[in-house]
């Protein structure tokens, strides 16, 4: 080191930050958009990493496309919100080695405000939203306490903070995964397991076209662009994008980092008017 030089990080003498080599990566929703963003970004880091989707067939191609480009990926069946599903696909994971990461990233969208939201849809909702992510954390906790440690990054939304339009129930669902994360980063501290969680507003994605077509017909052009408009940015996220910050949380560079939800948003949260 050059003489009276101070190294900026511990990780300073690095030559390639942000890598995940050896590291093995559970990751849900992980057959289409953000999610197999993440799945590919993780495998290029140098995870392996396990694809869970209720789409075993979408999963597979994810698998095979990580696979082609000399990374390390399997595919699984799973319904997040069920206990069963999550036990079966979970149980030959953790019992094959050492899982780092988790990363619950599945979820599902609601439009309607208090009065158009029926009990079933709020029971939907609360089931793969924040059920699931209950689910996958707690199936995961007493494996990494007894590894030393992991890292587990939950998908909220910047619903969770902002007040959105017609998103009674979607809004509800991601002020509970961010309440979660805090509730998990607190409490094992200890126990070395870092837990955050990441904050989109819209991003474009498979998901967000087929919602825009099915809830808006004949108008998907028109919404499209009021969604893009609606970041200060003039733009929505492309999946990369948060693809990229989860990499950052889950590495070791961020191994300072625990309880924070980080708003990716386009400036959508303190921007607007």
């Amino acid at each position: 080191m050059e003489e009276g030089r101070i190294p900026l990080s511990p990780h300073d003498s690095s030559p390639k930050r942000f890598r995940l080599d050896g590291k093995t990566a559970i990751i849900t929703g992980a057959a289409s958009g953000i999610g197999r963003a993440i799945a590919r970004t993780f495998a290029d880091g140098g995870a392996c990493v396990h694809i869970l989707d209720l789409d075993r067939a979408r999963a597979e191609e994810v698998a095979a496309e990580i696979e082609s480009a000399g990374g390390e990926a399997k595919a699984h069946e799973c319904d997040v919100s069920s206990g069963t599903s999550v036990r079966d696909a979970f149980g030959p994971i953790l019992n094959a080695g050492r899982v780092e990461i988790l990363v619950n990233n599945a979820g599902i969208a609601f439009i309607g405000d208090l009065e158009k939201t029926e009990p079933a849809d709020f029971e939907k909702i609360s089931r793969v939203n924040v059920k699931s992510v209950f689910l996958c954390m707690q199936a995961c906790i007493e494996h990494m306490k007894r590894a030393g440690g992991g890292a587990i990054l939950n998908m909220a939304s910047i619903a969770a903070s902002a007040g959105i339009a017609d998103r009674f129930a979607y809004s509800m669902s991601k002020g509970a995964v961010r309440a979660m994360t805090y509730s998990v980063a607190k409490d094992y501290l200890d126990d070395k397991i870092r837990c955050n969680c990441i904050s989109p507003a819209r991003v474009k994605t498979p998901f967000v076209e087929d919602f825009v077509q099915k809830n808006y017909p004949g108008r998907e052009n028109q919404m499209l662009g009021a969604l893009a408009r609606s970041q200060p940015v003039g733009r929505m996220a492309e999946p990369q994008e948060i693809a990229a910050l989860a990499l950052f949380l889950c590495s070791d560079e961020a191994s300072f980092i625990t309880g924070v939800d980080y708003p990716i948003d386009g400036g959508f949260f303190t921007l607007r008017g």
